[in-house]
C-alpha cells in the first residue's frame, strides 16, 4: 500500500517546492465532519502554499447513482456551498465541476487500456465499497473503473499531492502504476506520480461506532447541522457499553466521543485529563457529551452562518464554477495535447 506524508510535513516543504494539488468530492449529498477532518482543513490550509484543484466529482457520483441523476447535479452546488463556507478561497483555489471538463473523459479512456479489470477487482476501496454497496457480482462497469477516472483527474493537472484519508490510499497507489505503466508504454515520462497527504486525523468514525462516518450510512453531522441537529447526534453517539454508571471505569478505545474529541478539541492536555477520569471511573457519558457538543457548536456554527450568506446569491456560486471550470479545461487540455502527441494521434497537426 502506497504511503503518505502529513499535512505540516507538506507545508514545510513549500517554501521550496511549490506543489499542486488535486483533490475533491462526490456529489452526493452535502458534506460532513469526516470531510472536514479528513481533508477539507487540510485544504484550506493549502491552497496558500500550493496550486490546488477542488474537483465537484458528479460523473464519479453517477457510477452507483443510476436513476438518481437529480440527486447527484442538484448537490454539485451543496458541495460547493460547503467548499466555500469552510475557507476555500476561489481567487486561491480552482473549483470546478468534473463532467464539465470533456478532457478528463478522454484521458481516463487511454488510462483504461493499461489495467485489467483484475487488477481494478483486487483495489481493497473498491472491494470494500462494493461490499458496503451489496453490488456483489452486479458491479456497474462505471463504479468498477472509477478508480481510473480518479486517476485520470490527478495527472491531468499533474498534481504531486492528493489529501485523502487512510482509506484512499490504495488509489494513490493505482494513480501511481497507472502513470508509471502510460510512461513506459509511450517511452517518455508525460504524466507525473503524486503522493498522499493524511490529516494527523484520517477517518472519523460514524455517530454509531460502527463504521466511518458517511453520507450513505446516516451516521454523519453535516457541516451545515442546526444546533439541535449537533446536539441530537451527539448525544445518540456511541460510547462504552459496559460503562453503566458514573461510579464504573469506562473505555476509551473504541468511544466515539473521544474519538471526536482527539479529532476536534484543540486543548489535548483537557482530553487527556478527561480521558484519565473516564477510565478510572466517576466521569458520566453525558460529560464528555457535553464538552464535545459544545465544541462542535462552535466549530460548525460560523460554517453554517458563511454557508446561508452563500445560498442568498446563488448566481455568484455559479459564476465561481464557471471560472474554475473554465481554469481547469486549460490546464487539463496541455496535459492532454502531450498524452495525444505521445500516443501519435496528432494526424491533423504533421
Amino acid at each position: 500500500m502506497a504511503g503518505g506524508i502529513e499535512i505540516m510535513s507538506l507545508l514545510s516543504m513549500t517554501h521550496t517546492n511549490r506543489p499542486t494539488i488535486l483533490t475533491g468530492d462526490r456529489t452526493t449529498g452535502p458534506l460532513h465532519l469526516g470531510h472536514y477532518i479528513g481533508s477539507l482543513r487540510a485544504r484550506v490550509q493549502l491552497q496558500h502554499e500550493a496550486q490546488q484543484f477542488l474537483l465537484l466529482a458528479d460523473t464519479q457520483a453517477l457510477t452507483d447513482n443510476v436513476g438518481r441523476h437529480q440527486k447527484v447535479t442538484q448537490n454539485v452546488i451543496e458541495v460547493a456551498l460547503d467548499y466555500l463556507a469552510v475557507g476555500i478561497d476561489p481567487a486561491k483555489s480552482t473549483i470546478f465541476i468534473q463532467s464539465q471538463v470533456p478532457e478528463l473523459a478522454e484521458l481516463f479512456q487511454y488510462l483504461l487500456n493499461v489495467v485489467t479489470v483484475a487488477r481494478l477487482e483486487r483495489n481493497p476501496t473498491i472491494k470494500e465499497e462494493i461490499r458496503l454497496r451489496g453490488f456483489e457480482r452486479d458491479i456497474p462497469a462505471g463504479f468498477l473503473t472509477y478508480p481510473i477516472s480518479q486517476a485520470a483527474d490527478i495527472t491531468a493537472f499533474k498534481a504531486t499531492h492528493v489529501p485523502v484519508g487512510d482509506d484512499q490510499l490504495p488509489m494513490i497507489e493505482q494513480t501511481n502504476e497507472l502513470v508509471r505503466r502510460f510512461n513506459n508504454t509511450v517511452d517518455r515520462s508525460v504524466l507525473v506520480e503524486c503522493e498522499a497527504v493524511l490529516s494527523q486525523v484520517t477517518r472519523l468514525p460514524g455517530i454509531d461506532g460502527k463504521a466511518k462516518m458517511s453520507k450513505s450510512l446516516g451516521n454523519a453531522i453535516a457541516l451545515g447541522a442546526t444546533p439541535d441537529e449537533i446536539t441530537k447526534a451527539v448525544n445518540n453517539m456511541y460510547t462504552d457499553q459496559n460503562h453503566l454508571r458514573v461510579s464504573d471505569p469506562g473505555q476509551v478505545e473504541g468511544n466515539v466521543v473521544f474519538a471526536f474529541l482527539d479529532a476536534f478539541e484543540p486543548d489535548v492536555q483537557k482530553v487527556d485529563e478527561l480521558k484519565s477520569h473516564y477510565r478510572r471511573g466517576g466521569l458520566g457519558d453525558s460529560v464528555i457529551k457535553r464538552v464535545l457538543n459544545e465544541r462542535l457548536q462552535s466549530l460548525i456554527e460560523p460554517i453554517r452562518a458563511r454557508r446561508r450568506e452563500l445560498e442568498e446569491d446563488p448566481a455568484e456560486v455559479l459564476a465561481i464554477l464557471r471560472r474554475g471550470t473554465m481554469r481547469a479545461r486549460e490546464v487539463a487540455g496541455e496535459t492532454l495535447s502531450e498524452v495525444r502527441g505521445a500516443l501519435g494521434l496528432t494526424y491533423f497537426q504533421r
